[in-house]
């Protein structure tokens, strides 16, 4: 990002103690934490007429031509009068200057407590106002932190600073949990919510305006939250949040991205944008409209570093304007709220422009810089300064002072030995403490450890040169020396399943070239193809994560994920956090949306995307927590994926048996369905679903192991060897023979020539209600092709079409096959009896629900009227297949109830597993109970 590649990514520079001492003392002085000035700089705010408590802003006061709200009280501002901060866009009433707490963006730095970088995204749909520039995101060009609330255009991200969420201790830093603070973020709440002091409505929909704990939840006005307490009770999901003092990892040489195992399709995306911004900042230079309103556009660079990489800052002034007033609108665009005077403008031959008295473009002499041919691009530099002041903070120790000021340029050891005695610690080893310069970038945080030899002031003016908004950004912090234990874990998938560790080994030593004295194997999961590496080095883990990424093995693609760790230790007795997995690509891409909510509202370490390494990695994660539950957010597949790897690898995990909960986005849904979850996620807020998974009860469910053994079956009826081996899969919902798996294998089918066109459930159901439209004229000799064995006892199959057995009371997007009518042959049919029902599927017309088909019909009717020419074909084909399986013409028969099933095939046969289908070779088939029962969380049944 910056000139000094030897800085290195960190999450956390400070403990919380020495935070929280660090914060105490920062808010109170109104000026940048950075400024190498002699005095203390006038921020732009000092200046002004209007004089606010909050430091930063510059109010003036303007004629309102349009509906205008304050942003202080959200209030509308009545006549024609009000004030904006020249800065940040801030605009309140006269009557609200004095009670202004908001700080201004150019003094968002100051604030922050403990350094963190943000994961921007692309932003979501949702109107949001930008935290930066305070106005309404509009268009494509707009970014999301997908860890805290924080929106903001695509320029505008660059100027806000690394104050994201502090989720976890980075390598051997440890904080207290005891005294956790609240994390606020102005505005973009929730409509409808109210002050925790006051009790009064505090969001608004107008503009940016109350402030938000993102963890708590709780909400204020900006004028109230100081009042409220700083310790943070993390609210009403506490018990599922995975505490930020319990999950430590070390990413010093990895972003933040990587760390939260966030998919790199969310860099492409914004690497997309940036290259179609570039385009339009250019185009605005001649398009603006201020051009033709008198004034003057220009580009302003803040450094080296901009120019070389042509990152500037479009600044709108009067043709008629003082240097210094051309000045502070340079560094306003730049959110530096330094004194203009220390500062000049220099064109592109380097030429300080300093005299005040030009000729401008009408030939008469006035206090201005412009002339007739004005250049376009100029350079913003700090005037040289006789003495510079430097602040060296103390945030790590455990002192009282915030900072110390060095006025004298002095090498780093003599600076740590004059800090040490101003701080009242001359006795302590000087060698014993390292100088560490910190860069609080908003999408890298970097620290540095500087060298004794090296000149602080000189580091100082490096700095200044390179980017004015770089220096906004930078602090020295005093710190004591640690030996740091590196200790990165990396997750490898994607190998040959069923190996030992020393054949694991040799293979990444083959591929990846592992340094053995550097890295060791931890875990290996030989039935996955995936193990875990500890490495105590950075660039070697680096290597490696980089180096898997682009190998493969046995023509399989490696997948590498960094892992964080979870002290188990240190959670809270009676906590049950939650683990989350999503797969962003079912329900109509809303699992993405799911996605960003649940890593808003938890410890982004509990949320895992399933299209980015599966569910091992979280159930990895969490092999050590003694009490967890499990939250799946996708269809049966995404669940029975989940219940798989959960099976495989439960005798690694210290909770063998964590429930199971859903949020249904795929198309059917069975299993959500019995379970209370619903037909489909519809856009509940993330919260009151979690809320609802904390409050669900527990329950158990059959699962059931399929054995396919693929023999080929003689015409005598003698085996004639293997055609292949034998195959092992669970079932969790129904396993179906003949035309209800030819059905799921066209829709499969279909969706592997053209994946695009299924991104939404009603699409899907479509394409299923059509290819059951197609089978109306199925041949019904099922029977003939198969032997069915119920506990060893003979069932003779009538003429059908299609043999499925039920775990569970819903099939094909909710048809309760078996019906609820009492037989004194069977059972009462229950999802935990360790029983199966099997049924056969016919081609007898039965009219029984003909009152449902009836209402689709209306449906069909009501849309052609309203011209839906495609819409009325859907329902229209909706209304056929429906007729077949949930309306009675295709009905299910009762065939039998037991716990052992045994099928002979003759003849190959599309078979499907929950939903997943494929041909089946002639053999036996064999249905047994799997191990312990599943255990569920079912919803609870409110009113």
């Amino acid at each position: 990002m910056f000139p000094g590649d030897e800085r290195h990514d960190s999450d956390t520079m400070a403990d919380s103690a020495g935070a929280k001492n660090d914060n105490s003392k920062m808010e109170s002085p109104p000026v940048s934490p950075l400024s190498g000035r002699e005095k203390p700089p006038e921020s732009p705010g000092s200046r002004s007429r209007y004089q606010v408590s909050a430091p930063g802003h510059s109010f003036r006061k303007v004629t309102l031509t349009k509906p205008t709200f304050c942003h202080n009280c959200s209030d509308f501002i009545w006549g024609l009068n009000g004030f904006v901060c020249e800065v940040c866009n801030f605009m309140c009433h006269e009557k609200c200057l004095k009670m202004v707490r908001t700080v201004c963006s150019c003094m968002a730095p100051t604030q922050v407590r403990v350094p963190v970088a943000h994961c921007f995204g692309p932003a979501g749909q949702k109107k949001r106002f930008c935290c930066v520039c305070r106005k309404h995101l509009e268009g494509n060009t707009a970014v999301r932190c997908e860890v805290c609330e924080l929106h903001a255009h695509y320029d505008c991200a660059t100027f806000s600073c690394g104050d994201c969420r502090l989720c976890h201790q980075d390598g051997s830093q440890d904080f207290a949990k005891d005294t956790f603070p609240h994390h606020w973020r102005e505005g973009n709440i929730p409509s409808g919510a109210r002050c925790e002091v006051c009790r009064c409505t505090c969001s608004s929909s107008d503009v940016l305006a109350g402030m938000r704990c993102q963890w708590c939840g709780i909400t204020t006005h900006a004028a109230c939250y100081l009042i409220v307490p700083p310790e943070c009770g993390l609210g009403r999901l506490r018990n599922m949040l995975l505490h930020p003092a319990c999950v430590r990892i070390c990413s010093r040489n990895f972003s933040k991205m990587h760390c939260y195992r966030i998919s790199e399709s969310y860099q492409n995306e914004l690497d997309n944008l940036e290259d179609a911004d570039r385009p339009t900042k250019e185009s605005q230079l001649a398009t603006t409209p201020d051009s033709a309103a008198g004034k003057q556009v220009l580009k302003v660079f803040d450094g080296d570093d901009a120019v070389k990489r042509s990152h500037f800052r479009l600044v709108s002034i009067p043709r008629i304007t003082k240097n210094v007033e051309v000045v502070e609108s340079a560094l306003r665009a730049f959110y530096i709220p330094d004194d203009p005077l220390e500062y000049e403008l220099q064109d592109n031959g380097q030429q300080a422009l300093v005299d005040d008295d030009v000729l401008n473009h009408n030939g008469t002499t006035d206090k201005a810089i412009f002339k007739e041919n004005v250049p376009e691009a100029w350079l913003l530099r700090a005037k040289p300064q006789e003495t510079e002041v430097l602040r060296i903070y103390a945030g790590w120790l455990k002192v009282i002072v915030a900072y110390i000021s060095i006025s004298k340029n002095s090498t780093v050891d003599s600076v740590i030995k004059e800090v040490l005695t101003q701080l009242g610690k001359q006795n302590e080893d000087p060698s014993s403490f390292n100088l560490v310069e910190v860069y609080m970038g908003s999408k890298q945080v970097q620290r540095r450890v500087l060298t004794g030899h090296e000149l602080l002031l000189d580091k100082l003016q490096e700095i200044r040169k390179i980017s004015l908004r770089q220096m906004n950004q930078t602090r020295f912090y005093i710190v004591e020396s640690r030996n740091r234990i590196v200790q990165v874990n990396l997750l490898l998938e994607g190998l040959p399943v069923q190996l030992s560790k020393e054949e694991y080994a040799d293979l990444l030593q083959e591929h990846l070239a592992i340094k053995s004295h550097l890295v060791t194997i931890t875990h290996v999961y030989g039935n996955q193809g995936a193990v875990v590496l500890q490495i105590s080095c950075f660039s070697e883990a680096e290597r490696i994560y980089m180096l898997a990424k682009d190998t493969s093995v046995s023509n399989q693609q490696l997948t590498s994920l960094v892992l964080p760790e979870i002290m188990h230790n240190k959670l809270p007795k009676g906590d049950s956090p939650l683990l989350v997995f999503v797969n962003p690509k079912s329900g109509e891409l809303k699992g993405r949306e799911l996605l960003y909510g649940f890593r808003k509202l938890l410890n982004p370490h509990q949320v895992f995307d399933m299209t980015n390494g599966g569910p091992l990695s979280g159930l990895h994660t969490f092999r050590a927590v003694p009490r967890f539950r499990v939250l799946v957010c996708g269809g049966d597949g995404t669940v029975g994926w989940v219940l798989g790897v959960l099976e495989a690898i439960r005798h690694k995990l210290v909770c063998p048996e964590p429930p199971v909960g859903i949020v249904p986005l795929g198309t059917g849904n069975d299993l959500a369905r019995i379970l209370r979850w619903g037909v489909g996620y519809s856009g509940e807020d993330p919260h009151h679903i979690l809320v609802s998974v904390d409050e669900a009860e527990e329950v158990q469910i059959d699962r059931w192991t399929i054995l396919l053994d693929a023999q080929e079956i003689t015409d005598d009826g003698k085996e004639n060897g293997f055609l292949e081996p034998p195959k092992i899969v669970q079932m969790n919902n129904y396993f179906g023979l003949g035309i209800d798996a030819e059905v799921s294998l066209d829709f499969h089918h279909a969706r592997q020539e053209e994946p695009g066109k299924f991104n939404s459930r009603f699409h899907n159901k479509g394409v299923y209600l059509k290819a059951g439209l197609q089978k109306l004229s199925h041949t019904r000799n099922l029977h003939k092709d198969l032997k069915l064995q119920v506990d060893k006892q003979d069932i003779e199959l009538p003429s059908i079409e299609g043999l499925i057995f039920l775990n569970i009371p819903s099939w094909g997007s909710g048809a309760d096959l078996w019906g609820s009518e009492g037989d004194s042959r069977y059972g009462k049919p229950r999802i935990d009896d360790g029983m199966l029902e099997v049924v056969g599927v016919t081609g007898v017309v039965h009219m029984r629900r003909v009152r449902q088909t009836k209402n689709i019909q209306s449906a069909a009717v009501l849309c052609a009227k309203r011209g839906q020419r495609r819409m009325e074909r859907i329902v229209q084909v909706c209304c056929v297949v429906q007729g077949q399986v949930q309306s009675g013409m295709r009905s299910g028969i009762r065939l039998a109830q037991g716990n052992y099933v045994r099928i002979t095939a003759t003849k190959p046969i599309p078979v499907q597993v929950d939903g997943e289908p494929w041909i089946q070779a002639p053999g036996h088939i064999i249905i047994s109970a799997a191990g312990p029962k599943v255990r569920m969380l079912r919803k609870y049944k409110h009113k």
